[in-house]
């Protein structure tokens, strides 16, 4: 029971980081404001910017490594 709910868990915020990504690399974001209720929509928010959060730390944790480079 505990396993599934970490894959659950796991599998939401990558989810959100590819979000993240989406919005990084293209501009383009889930409008939440189209969410009548507000606390949805604050769920909605602080799920999305967890992604974020996460997609910037894998971003450093690639700029800082010896294992990646930039390609042009």
């Amino acid at each position: 029971m505990l396993g599934r709910l970490f894959h659950f868990g796991f599998d939401a915020i990558a989810i959100s980081a590819v979000l993240a990504g989406v919005k990084k690399t293209t501009g383009f974001a889930p409008d939440t404001t189209q969410i009548p209720e507000s606390s949805v929509r604050s769920i909605a928010d602080g799920y999305l910017s967890a992604g974020e959060t996460v997609f910037n730390l894998v971003i450093g944790q690639a700029v800082t490594s010896s294992y990646f480079k930039k390609t042009e």
